[in-house]
C-alpha cells in the first residue's frame, strides 16, 4: 500500500484496488469473476452525458456491463464487466475529508461491484464493515 501522504499515479491506483479487492471477503470475491478492475483519470464525456453529472468530478466509478441479476445462459458475447474507478474526483473528494485514500478506494470498489450484483446499500455495508 501506498503512503497516503501524495496522490497515486494511474497506475499505483490501480493496483491498490487490486490489492484492496484481494483483501475483500472470499465469497464476494467469487462471485466477481470476469470483472475487470480499471483506473482512468476521469469518466468519458459519454458517461458523462448518460449519467447526467454537472462535473467531471461528480463520479468517482462506474459498473459498465450487464449486472448479474439481468444476465441469461443465451446471452449474446458481449465486452466484459468492468468497473472504472476515477482517480482525479477520487483524489478530489480524499482532499476534502477526513478519510484514508485506501478506505475511499474500497468504498467505491465495494460500490460498484455491488452494482453488479443487484445488492442493497445495506448489503455493500455489510460487506464493506467485513472487509474493514
Amino acid at each position: 500500500m501506498l503512503p497516503e501522504t501524495r496522490a497515486p499515479s494511474l497506475a499505483e491506483m490501480e493496483a491498490m484496488a487490486h490489492e484492496i479487492f484481494a483483501r475483500l471477503p472470499n465469497t464476494f470475491r467469487k462471485l466477481c469473476e470476469g470483472v475487470i478492475i480499471r483506473v482512468d483519470d476521469f469518466p468519458t464525456d459519454e458517461v458523462l452525458d448518460e449519467m447526467q453529472a454537472q462535473s467531471e468530478f461528480d463520479l468517482l466509478g462506474l459498473f459498465q456491463g450487464v449486472g448479474l441479476p439481468h444476465q441469461s445462459h443465451g446471452d449474446i458475447a458481449r465486452l466484459p464487466n468492468m468497473i472504472w474507478l476515477y482517480r482525479r474526483p477520487i483524489l478530489d473528494y480524499w482532499a476534502e475529508h477526513e478519510e484514508t485514500l485506501g478506505h475511499i478506494v474500497r468504498h467505491v470498489l465495494i460500490h460498484e461491484i455491488g452494482h453488479h450484483f443487484g445488492l442493497s446499500d445495506a448489503d455493500m455495508e455489510a460487506i464493506e464493515a467485513s472487509a474493514g
